[in-house]
């Protein structure tokens, strides 16, 4: 294989991580000078600054009355945990999965809750289960993007809207790049670092008024740690969803949230917000389609994410390597990339098939990306020429 030049123009912005994610353009640390440091989150001030939070986040999304919104600990993975071990067990379970965080919260409900009746629905990298499958009379857990997988549901049709059983939806990697029907989602969790690269280690938590009324309905015969608790004396802990957060929360990565909920308001809010996620990924689209080494991982174009872009390559000269020679290629290329400053933490997750994965949210520009691609050329060049 000829190994070309390296190409010229590089990327002004190297961070393709798919979590914690690139901060949005323009970031400075002096943003957040106006972080309450030194008081107490449930001082009036720490209070109002995770009001303001709450608020701005329901305004952008354009959520439903009667939904509501609260700032819990453990990022996206304790407010889905939360959510599970608070909701699950009053009926049936159809747990859906077809890449690695999706398969932990099957594992979860299998092995730690220890539900009798759950039924798996599971696909393969690249694949989605068959959704029409799932049964409206039980409650469905999934996510909405598969951030390790690069699969995400194309759309919300098949849950129905007289369902009696309740959607639980891991959409971290979705929301604010992706449109969600909100209406078809009784409990919805992300985390701050993904689509508008915030700081890690805090959680949201979005309620249905269906999923309030199962919490102040039933109770887990399990018990429930402190920071798993919603309700008290039989009622919804309101304050939760007011700013009176279970744990001290981070005012410094509060106020970081709140610049990048500034930041996308000033750009003109969700649209803009999915309009750039939706041109990044147009970018790869077009390099994918007439670049013959590469493929996306997800097969059906209509299931394939805007935001975590998982790539695998179809190279004859690579496939025919062994199989342990193939898990070392996307490592060196991603190495190389490194090295060259213009591409960090590109390299496929660790459990999926072996391949590349490129953050396309909404921080990202569209520019970076077009100038990364050659780069990923370049890299592949040079590491089957190394073989």
């Amino acid at each position: 294989m000829n190994i070309p030049d390296p190409p010229v123009r590089r990327p002004e912005r190297p961070c393709f991580s798919s979590g914690p994610c690139s901060k949005r353009p323009g970031w400075k640390l002096e943003n957040l000078a106006g972080a309450r440091l030194g008081r107490s989150h449930r001082s009036t001030d720490g209070k109002a600054k995770l009001a303001e939070a709450i608020r701005r986040t329901r305004e952008i999304l354009h959520l439903p009355d009667g939904y509501r919104v609260g700032i819990v600990p453990g990022s996206d993975t304790g407010a889905f945990e939360m959510a599970m071990w608070s909701l699950l067990g009053a009926r049936g379970v159809d747990a859906l999965a077809w890449e690695s965080f999706s398969k932990g919260w099957v594992t979860d409900v299998l092995e730690q809750l220890r539900l009798d009746d759950v039924r798996v629905l599971e696909a393969d990298y690249g694949e989605l289960p068959d959704l029409a499958q799932v049964d409206p009379e039980r409650d469905v857990v999934f996510a909405w993007n598969g951030t390790t997988g690069g699969v995400r549901v194309p759309d919300g049709d098949w849950i129905a809207a007289d369902r009696d059983g309740l959607t639980l939806c891991d959409a971290t990697s979705a929301v604010f790049a992706q449109p969600l029907p909100w209406d078809k989602l009784d409990v919805v969790t992300y985390s701050w670092q993904k689509v508008l690269g915030g700081e890690a280690a805090h959680g949201m938590l979005i309620l249905s008024p269906r999923a309030v009324e199962r919490l102040e309905t039933y109770t887990p015969p399990w018990p429930l740690p402190k920071v798993f608790r919603l309700t008290k004396g039989g009622k919804l802990s309101a304050g939760i969803f007011k700013g009176s957060t279970i744990n001290t929360p981070s005012l410094l990565c509060v106020e970081d949230y709140l610049d990048a909920l500034e930041w996308a308001e000033g750009l003109g809010g969700l649209d803009a917000l999915h309009a750039r996620a939706d041109a990044n990924f147009a970018a790869v689209a077009a390099w994918v389609e007439r670049t013959p080494w590469v493929d996306f991982l997800a097969r059906e174009p209509a299931t394939r994410s805007n935001t975590s872009v998982c790539l695998k390559i179809v190279d004859p000269a690579f496939t025919a390597l062994a199989a342990d020679r193939r898990a070392k290629v996307p490592k060196q290329m991603a190495a190389l990339l490194e090295a060259e400053g213009v591409a960090y933490d590109v390299a496929g997750y660790r459990a999926a098939p072996p391949g590349l994965r490129v953050w396309c949210g909404a921080t990202i520009e569209r520019a970076d990306v077009e100038a990364l691609l050659p780069w990923l050329d370049w890299a592949f060049a040079w590491a089957m020429g190394s073989r």
